[in-house]
């Protein structure tokens, strides 16, 4: 009689991909169910499309007479293609999005209309209470608004019956302070285009007076057969596989990589992209990743609260058209052990309102002088707010991801290349400069540089990579919203724009002419925080030690990693920047840590309910299997003829007595780590603690995997989740 998991392995090789209707290569219905630009102009009267125009470019406050006529117009649009419920969509930290329906229903004089209004557009009011607030909101004061955001737009997103109109919103409580991610993120788009547009009029460009964050986001991760899913209370539960020995072919042969992509992947992938366009997501590039059964999928930029509400219905579409061709999307960090986990790869750049990259080194002396700005604050950015960045992408998940052979390590570093770096250096040490022709005419006594962009090769090992016109941050997890990373990048190259531009001014009031000036504040900048440049391989140990030198941290636990939310050098900066108050970084640090600390909590009870319930008995099991093999061949011939039953029969229970000791070490510190009361000390206990037992108590479960015999085992191997689809 074959087991359960055997059965399941004869259904999954059966499977054919799901087919769907093709309408041919490039989507006629791009964008079809979001309330565009074109939308707008089509259904709106002419004054109030340029007025809400205005607003979603400028940020002019719109009044509620707009607001009414925008409203009416979404409606009538929305219900026409079958809605007949709103939502005001948004990012709580949770981790996740939330949304609350409410129909278009009402009732006057006791008839039933269809009616949407200015401020039900504008406004919402969900439970704030509900939601992770650090301890801004107490379980009695409950008032939370949604706030309508104009410059991301509203989209229907389709269901079994009818579709919902989604209003993208920020989450803010009773008193104005900010209980998502979206709001800190905006907050610090503006920061950016403040102090950026400070940079241009240097050079004396006034009528430029508005720079965007623009990011790009490669999504990585894993699809496994729904029904290995069902079977993995690890997966289900906690994302990843606490238990699972490592197969004899894993990713070594790298054959996955870039390679044909499986007929039901392929289907899944295609149907995924099709809702994806319509709700206006252009996803351009897919994959095959690294790993097996890990795959990409990647974007077109866009500003960067754009960029990261099209992420979050990313993640939202593939879980679901994956749930509907029999597959399970795991998004965690490090679902597998000894494979490649997965990231977010976040490309960031900054564009002025005429679409000038201001990464991209230009064609003219000054346009490589305000690059060089540009440049330099973000190096001094990453210098003094390293430890920020750090924190920003710290979570339980990534801690198992930063550091492994396929993510770059916890120390925050900047890859620039060869050329650039040279730049930096001979502007550091007043030496001048001669170079190739096609990179650089000459720097010179008058200190004017024209740079070509660099062409050097990428640096994958790089937490933070120049890539031509673009920074790539890799340290981002696969599961992460980009808000917080994106929000930190911005507000800290804000405040060292701030930074330079005040230098600049100082050194002209004294009688320097303006390149003189650039030049002595490059170099006293780029000397304080060349010390966070790295050209070489971020994996090597010889990189840690060096790093140590250099004085830099290596934070490789969340819990420790966190403490960077409240140190007074980056409360002052964000303060400064008008991104965070004081009140609000304490509430994230408050339920980062929780979230921290019951994410591991998790792990440990499933861990120990898998040990107790699946693995101990397999091993019983097995243990009187031979114990009647061994009987029976003592009876009949010998005991030396059951040598070979014998010796396996120690093995397996010398191993099953060390995996039940662990078990009972790791319950143990599981019930100290929860008597802990101050939750920063109970994070860290964890961090110490937890993590380390999670790992040890996991080892003797892997070695029985593979001792107990294939008919016995219980739970869906490595071999068989990540190689048959």
């Amino acid at each position: 009689m074959s087991s359960l998991r055997q059965q399941v392995l004869l259904e999954i090789a059966a499977r054919n991909p799901i087919a769907y209707e093709e309408n041919g290569q490039a989507p006629p219905d791009f964008g079809v169910n979001v309330f565009n630009e074109s939308v707008m102009r089509e259904k709106l009267p002419k004054d109030i499309y340029e007025k809400l125009q205005d607003t979603i470019r400028n940020g002019v406050k719109l009044d509620l007479k707009i607001a009414n006529a925008v409203a009416h117009a979404m409606k009538e649009w929305a219900i026409n293609r079958g809605c007949t419920h709103f939502t005001h969509w948004f990012q709580p930290q949770t981790g996740l999005t939330a949304e609350k329906h409410d129909a278009f229903l009402e009732l006057d004089e006791g008839q039933v209309i269809e009616r949407f209004r200015g401020e039900q557009l504008v406004q919402g009011e969900p439970d704030a209470s509900s939601f992770p607030s650090g301890g801004m909101r107490t379980t009695f004061e409950a008032r939370g608004y949604t706030m309508w955001d104009p410059s991301s737009p509203a989209y229907i997103m389709e269901g079994p019956n009818g579709g919902i109109l989604c209003i993208p919103s920020v989450f803010i409580s009773y008193n104005g302070e900010a209980l998502d991610k979206k709001t800190p993120l905006l907050r610090s788009m503006e920061a950016i285009n403040r102090a950026a547009t400070r940079v241009i009029e240097l050079f004396g460009h006034e009528q430029i007076n508005r720079i965007v964050t623009n990011i790009g986001t490669e999504q990585e991760y894993f699809l496994v057969d729904k029904a290995f899913y069902s079977m993995r209370s690890d997966l289900r539960i906690t994302g990843r596989s606490l238990v699972g020995a490592e197969p004899p072919k894993g990713q070594q042969l790298e054959d996955h990589y870039f390679g044909s992509i499986k007929p039901r992947v392929l289907a899944f992938m295609q149907d995924a992209e099709r809702v994806l366009y319509k709700l206006g997501v252009p996803a351009k590039t897919r994959h095959n990743e690294v790993a097996p059964h890990q795959y990409e999928i990647a974007p077109i930029y866009a500003e960067a609260n754009l960029g990261a509400d099209r992420n979050h219905l990313i993640m939202e579409i593939l879980k679901k058209v994956a749930d509907r061709h029999g597959l399970a999307l795991l998004l965690h960090e490090k679902p597998f052990a000894g494979v490649n986990g997965s990231g977010k790869h976040n490309n960031w750049s900054m564009e002025d309102m005429n679409g000038n990259n201001l990464l991209d080194p230009g064609n003219t002396p000054e346009e490589n002088l305000q690059f060089l700005i540009f440049l330099a604050a973000i190096i001094r950015s990453v210098h003094l707010y390293g430890d920020l960045l750090r924190a920003s992408v710290a979570s339980a998940g990534n801690d198992h991801r930063l550091g492994a052979n396929e993510a770059p390590p916890a120390i925050m570093s900047v890859f620039l290349g060869e050329r650039l770096s040279r730049i930096l250096s001979d502007i550091k040490n007043d030496r001048h400069t001669q170079v190739a022709d096609d990179f650089i005419i000459d720097l010179g006594i008058s200190k004017m540089p024209s740079i070509m962009r660099d062409n050097t090769d990428r640096n994958r090992t790089s937490p933070f990579a120049f890539t031509g016109n673009k920074f790539e941050f890799r340290a981002v997890g696969s599961s992460a919203s980009v808000s917080l990373p994106n929000t930190v990048l911005s507000a800290g190259v804000a405040d060292s724009l701030d930074y330079l531009v005040s230098e600049i001014k100082v050194e002209q009031e004294r009688g320097s002419e303006l390149n003189k000036a650039i030049f002595k504040v490059l170099k006293t900048v780029i000397t304080e925080s060349d010390k966070v440049l790295f050209e070489g391989n971020n994996y090597s140990p010889e990189w840690e030690e060096e790093a140590e030198k250099r004085g830099l941290p290596n934070i490789k636990r969340t819990a420790y990693a966190l403490d960077a939310l409240v140190a007074e050098k980056n409360v002052s900066m964000f303060s400064r920047q008008k991104v965070f108050s004081s009140e609000e970084l304490q509430a994230r640090y408050h339920t980062k840590l929780e979230q921290y600390i019951t994410t591991l909590e998790i792990e440990a009870e499933t861990l120990v309910d898998i040990i107790r319930t699946k693995v101990i008995p397999a091993a019983v099991d097995y243990e009187n299997k031979l114990c009647k093999a061994i009987s029976g061949l003592e009876n009949i011939l010998s005991r030396e003829a059951a040598k070979t039953e014998l010796t396996l029969l120690e093995e397996v229970s010398k191993t099953k007595q060390n995996l039940f000791e662990a078990l009972q070490s790791l319950s143990a510190e599981l019930e100290q780590a929860k008597s802990i009361e101050d939750i920063a000390d109970k994070a860290k206990y964890f961090a110490d603690h937890i993590v380390d037992w999670l790992e040890k108590a996991r080892r003797p479960a892997d070695v029985l995997e593979n001792l107990i015999e294939d008919a016995v085992w219980p739970l869906p191997k490595y071999s068989e989740m990540l190689f048959i689809m």
